[in-house]
Parts: C-alpha cells; sequence; structure tokens
C-alpha cells in the first residue's frame, strides 16, 4: 500500500484517508466536510485542468481545490 495526496489519485480510484495535515480553518473546514482518516474515498473525476478534483465519500460527492486535496493522504494500492 503506498500513501500519496488526494490530488494525486487518479480517476475511479479509491482509497482510505489516513491524514488531514492542514491546520487551523482550512483543516477544520476539510474535517467538517467528513474527510476524516479511516474514511475511503473515489475519485470521480477532474477538470480540464485538473483543478478542481471530484471526489465520492459517505454516499455523497464534494469538489475541492488542488491545494485542499494537497493536506489529505490517502493510502491507495499500489
Amino acid at each position: 500500500m503506498a500513501t500519496i495526496k488526494l490530488r494525486e489519485m487518479q480517476v475511479n480510484q479509491t482509497g482510505v484517508i489516513v491524514s488531514v495535515k492542514g491546520s487551523g480553518e482550512l483543516g477544520r473546514r476539510i474535517r467538517d466536510m467528513g474527510l476524516v482518516p479511516g474514511k475511503e474515498v473515489k475519485i470521480q473525476g477532474k477538470a480540464p485542468l485538473f483543478d478542481p478534483v471530484s471526489l465520492r465519500i459517505m454516499g455523497f460527492t464534494l469538489t475541492l481545490r488542488n491545494n485542499e486535496a494537497d493536506i489529505i493522504q490517502v493510502e491507495v494500492d499500489a
């Protein structure tokens, strides 16, 4: 299993959140959206210029900017 940033995941790839590195307001907002360690995420799509990234978590869809996705570490199959 490899640990990568959420932004580095490919479309239709699934992984489990390992950590959220952000602190302060951004880190709190990310965790408030349900992006917490142990949750499974799946990348649904990326915009043509790869920002933002659309993901599926806990039955709903979220869209994150790259700077937000960069603070989330995900464990994926290598």
